[in-house]
């Protein structure tokens, strides 16, 4: 009767394309499922399993490193109104102006700062949507270039650490381990950092190529308007704008790798150097205090109530022996690690042109992690993994959200087609540095 965990997957997976609320779909035909189970074969399911809930619900609540996920998205947002993303693109674009295809490389550059600040797609794809591309279309840039190059490095803070999506990754297979090695988020973040920087090489590395084959399709800033911002205290401008960014990065990412905090204490003292560098920047008021905390709430309560939701799937899921039945199927089919790897990779690459990150981490993730121990994987590994395969999923049409977010605040003239058109190389990209990790694992532990 294993089959009707299966079941209970297919059922949850065609809901929620379907357009239904993940948190309560995963929670509510859980339950739902498992008392129809209980009813019609009390052998397998009895609904007494469900005393454990209650116990589970709170150790997910207890959790102290799923405390650093409102800090963090806090940290993200305050960022956001402080005017930083304003000032680091003006400042860069003029930095790179002089290159062709400069004002792209200036976005690529402060997507991967924001990322590093923040890790807040949907805020950084905003920000640099409604001030770059503007500027980037009425410069001459190719529409299809500008879009994708802001969607893309709006991403970047999926796998550039401080990144809400590898706490989350690690704290789910921590929980799906069943005793396993468990995953250090800290380690998880040490480990994402040099894949990150390998990713933004890429972008710019296209960027230049792209620039130079099609000279029309991002063509360099006038001399003489370069001139006329940079003045005599440009070095001086530069100095100001990027001082106070890396010095939170610096705070936040050079505290966890040294080990003078753990990423939960990180994460508050990101906070809080995002409030102070929003007062430096005289943009602080009690209404963006306000703002900043109804948005951190909204965004917080979304991701615990999927959590909370995922917890109950997976309990009824494991208890009609979902797991123990997907391992003996892997194991009698003869697949290889890395052929079952690959798989998973796969489904998790086709997943996202469907459904979110939060989706596949609390409902694929659980699935697939014991499978991954059984065959001895280095869990480390596999997580940067999924968290390189997940940041496509902000980019591959027609659910992709950065798509949504830039689309939103684009112009009138742009339209959903380029836009889709545009972030193809991206994605590519993205699933280059995907296999570079599969076949060169050791690149993630150099930063170590």
């Amino acid at each position: 009767m294993e089959y009707l965990a299966i079941v209970l997957f297919v059922i949850i997976f065609i809901l929620i394309l379907r357009g239904y609320p993940v948190a309560f779909t995963l929670g509510g035909i859980s339950v739902a499922f498992a008392y129809g189970v209980s009813i019609f074969a009390p052998e397998v399911f009895q609904m007494s399993t469900f005393y454990l809930l209650p116990s589970r619900i709170m150790g997910v609540v207890n959790n102290y490193v799923l405390m650093a996920v409102p800090l963090f998205i806090f940290m993200g947002i305050m960022l956001e109104k402080s005017g930083l993303a304003q000032s680091l693109l003006e400042t860069m674009a003029m930095m790179f102006g002089s290159v062709r295809g400069g004002l792209a490389i200036s976005v690529v550059i402060v997507g991967a700062l924001l990322a590093a600040s923040t890790g807040i797609v949907g805020a950084t794809v905003v920000t640099m949507g409604l001030i770059s591309l503007p500027t980037m279309l009425k410069r001459g840039y190719k529409t299809e270039l500008a879009t994708g190059v802001i969607a893309s490095s709006g991403t970047l803070g999926q796998i550039i650490p401080p990144s809400i999506v590898l706490v989350l990754l690690a704290d789910t297979i921590n929980s799906s381990s069943r005793g396993a090695a468990s995953v250090d988020v800290g380690a998880l973040f040490s480990a994402a950092l040099l894949p990150g920087i390998i990713l933004v090489i890429l972008y710019i590395i296209y960027i230049l190529i792209k620039s130079f084959i099609h000279k029309e399709d991002a063509p360099s800033i006038p001399a003489d308007e370069i001139k006329e911002f940079r003045g005599e205290k440009f070095v001086s401008k530069i100095l100001k704008v990027l001082f106070l960014p890396i010095l939170l990065i610096v705070l936040v990412l050079g505290s966890i790798f040294t080990g003078v905090a753990s990423p939960t204490e990180a994460s508050a003292i990101g906070a809080i150097g995002a409030t102070i560098l929003t007062i430096i920047q005289k943009k602080f008021s009690l209404k963006i205090l306000k703002e900043v905390a109804k948005e951190t709430t909204k965004l917080t309560s979304m991701v615990f109530f999927i959590l909370l939701g995922a917890t109950t799937f997976t309990l009824v899921f494991r208890t009609l022996g979902g797991d123990s039945y997907l391992q003996e199927l892997i194991i009698s089919s003869n697949l290889s690690p890395l052929l079952f790897l690959l798989l998973v990779m796969v489904v998790i690459f086709i997943a996202g042109f469907f459904i979110d990150f939060i989706e596949i981490v609390f409902i694929i993730v659980p699935v697939v992690t014991p499978l991954f121990n059984a065959f001895g994987m280095d869990m480390l590994w596999v997580g940067i993994l999924i968290a390189l395969n997940l940041q496509t999923s902000f980019l591959t049409p027609p659910f992709g959200f950065a798509l949504f977010y830039l689309k939103g605040v684009a112009p009138e003239s742009v339209k959903t087609s380029q836009i889709y058109k545009g972030i193809i190389p991206f994605i590519v990209i993205q699933l280059i540095i995907v296999g570079i990790v599969v076949f060169f694992p050791e690149i993630i532990f150099i930063s170590k």
